[in-house]
């Protein structure tokens, strides 16, 4: 049911497009940005759920609920959309850093069976979600901070103005910090594909062992040499060999 007693206006949602920054810009066209996975369109996936979110917040304090308009903005579904866009981002890492293998696999013909031992595996791919996501510490503190201002601002809406300021603060500060949680997973990102590329030019600068070849080609010379000295005469007839010896020299 609608509450009462504080103005409607202390608990609007303030507009978070500002506190998000670069966050909400368009991706950069073809060919445009850091090579590698791209990640824009999960950036702008993860804007459309704030903003989902904060609409959400304003038709319930459009409507006089302001418990309703704090919980669709609470720590937890604030933090379930950065946890989303960590784990997706971890994935399109990993898809891209396998697709790497693949091509230098195919330019080297590397060993199939080897190249499968190369490929990064679901556990490698939630380290890389780790590593992504642990420039997010500010952003959970925030949360913590948003969470503790919703407390305070439950418990208070009747009586202080000041309550619902410091949620709308608490809120626009989350905002600022989720953008720097996501520029450092996207540097996390470049250096983690940069990390693994060592181990892809390894894959590329692999080649077939000579050594095989080699052996091959000085057991066949000996063989060919000894032979030749065995049907010239040059060498006594081994028992083995006799019958094609007597052949060869019939043949003569």
């Amino acid at each position: 049911m609608p509450q009462t007693g504080a103005p409607r206006e202390i608990w609007e949602v303030p507009e978070l497009g500002p506190s998000l920054g670069r966050l909400g810009d368009p991706p950069p066209g073809a060919g445009a940005g850091p090579p590698g996975a791209r990640l824009d369109d999960l950036r702008l996936r993860l804007v459309t759920g704030v903003f989902e979110l904060a609409g959400a917040g304003r038709a319930f304090a459009a409507a006089g609920d302001p418990d309703g308009a704090m919980a669709s903005l609470s720590r937890v579904a604030w933090l379930a959309l950065w946890e989303k866009a960590v784990a997706a981002s971890a994935e399109r890492v990993a898809a891209a850093v396998n697709a790497r293998f693949e091509e230098a696999a195919a330019e080297s013909r590397y060993p199939r069976w080897r190249l499968r031992t190369c490929l990064l595996t679901p556990d490698d791919t939630r380290a890389i979600a780790a590593r992504l996501g642990g420039g997010g510490g500010p952003f959970v503190t925030a949360l913590d901070e948003l969470e503790f201002a919703t407390h305070g601002a439950a418990a208070h809406r009747d009586r202080e103005r000041h309550a619902g300021a410091a949620w709308r603060s608490a809120l626009t500060a989350a905002a600022r910090r989720l953008e720097a949680a996501w520029l450092a997973l996207e540097q996390s990102a470049a250096a983690e594909q940069l990390r693994w590329q060592v181990d892809v030019e390894q894959v590329r600068a692999w080649h077939l062992p000579r050594w095989p070849l080699w052996l091959l080609t000085a057991i066949t010379l000996g063989a060919a040499t000894y032979l030749g000295l065995v049907l010239g005469g040059y060498v006594p007839v081994p028992p083995a060999l006799v019958g094609f010896a007597q052949l060869w020299w019939s043949a003569w």
